[in-house]
């Protein structure tokens, strides 16, 4: 079976879930921009708290893709992620995932993680690097660049540690076109069902496979996202 652009997701778990284990035992933690607290289940080896401002509720405005249902019930902070009500240096460590696209301001957001994060402790991010429109209106980037965590980090006294790209140009374009026909029904007024398009579409996912197991390097081009992993230095 082919799974070329398959692994956007659980790549990003898979890094996350080991990533989290570096963070000594008995670290304060807090998910920022938590949601439905995908990854408290890999913190059980730290205190975990999670924020969010709570105003997605999965319809949105009903524009590009949405999840239909979202459950920020059980939060323990509800508020903007610029201006989180907890004293300076409150945290061991911050994780926010998939989050900095949704944020109007993240240069306020690293400012305002910068004065929680205590000296020493650790700040994870993912977010993507190009992205379809999501969680709409609450989408104000398609993505972000290693340049731009690799320009600002630093200003805001965290030295980084670990930045991953997850996936490469050949991956991308394959989730795209698994995405085709999701697209095709939500947007093309005719849509039916055509086996030549179908035909198609796997030689293009044939192809897509055999050149990104061959791929040297065109993730500087275009990737599914980016994994940091810092610490607060100052």
């Amino acid at each position: 079976m082919i799974k070329v652009g398959t692994l956007n997701e659980s790549t990003r778990i898979n890094w996350v879930k080991k990533t989290l284990k570096k963070i000594p035992k008995g670290s304060k933690i807090l998910d920022a921009g938590a949601g439905e607290q995908q990854f408290k289940q890999f913190c059980s080896h730290l205190i975990y708290a999670s924020q969010d401002f709570a105003k997605y509720n999965g319809r949105g405005d009903d524009k590009g893709l949405q999840t239909k249902e979202w459950d920020t019930s059980n939060l323990n902070i509800i508020s903007d992620i610029t201006k989180i009500p907890v004293p300076s240096a409150s945290y061991d460590a911050i994780m926010c995932t998939e989050v900095f696209e949704h944020i109007p301001d993240p240069l306020f957001v690293l400012k305002e993680f910068s004065r929680i994060i205590k000296k020493g402790g650790y700040l994870i991010i993912t977010s993507p690097f190009c992205s379809l429109t999501h969680f709409s209106p609450y989408h104000f980037y398609s993505g972000f660049n290693r340049y731009f965590y690799k320009t600002h980090l630093h200003k805001f006294g965290f030295k980084i540690i670990e930045i991953k790209a997850n996936g490469n140009f050949f991956e991308y374009l394959a989730q795209e076109t698994r995405r085709i026909p999701e697209v095709k029904k939500m947007y093309v007024s005719s849509f039916k069902r055509n086996i030549f398009e179908t035909i198609s579409r796997k030689i293009t996912l044939y192809f897509l496979n055999q050149w990104s197991k061959k791929d040297k390097g065109s993730d500087e081009l275009l990737c599914f996202g980016y994994h940091v992993f810092a610490k607060k230095i100052k």
